[in-house]
């Protein structure tokens, strides 16, 4: 399995960027396809971005399109996502996650997902 560890997140006003890392641990990074999911209070947890084991393809959620994106450097067994232009709609826990399964590129839920980080916060604000 893998462990993954969430970092970056922290207050930022309306318009402007953060960049998430999320850090792998344990069976080999390449085997997975990764994804980025967001949990903002009292709402369930939601997509955000998914990308292939290579890095070759992404898809991501329609409200994020073109604002954010993510990347992954197998060779350092980390994943990024770039988030520029941040609205206060935005403003959740932003979690890592790993799947063993075949990459799609569609909208993924929770339950697609083996492996999850604990999350790091995000705060837009006006």
């Amino acid at each position: 399995q893998v462990q993954l560890v969430e970092s970056g997140g922290g207050l930022v006003q309306a318009g402007g960027s953060l960049r998430l890392s999320c850090a792998a641990s344990g069976r080999t990074f390449s085997s997975y396809n990764m994804g980025w999911f967001r949990q903002a209070p009292g709402k369930e947890r939601e997509f955000v971005a998914i990308i292939s084991w290579s890095g070759a393809r992404t898809y991501y959620v329609d409200s994020v399109k073109g604002r954010f994106t993510i990347s992954r450097d197998n060779a350092k067994n980390t994943m990024a996502l770039q988030m520029n232009s941040l609205k206060p709609e935005d403003t959740a826990v932003y979690y890592c996650a790993a799947t063993e399964r075949g990459y799609r590129a569609t909208y993924y839920y929770p339950k697609d997902m083996d492996y999850w980080g604990e999350g790091t916060l995000v705060t837009v604000s006006l």
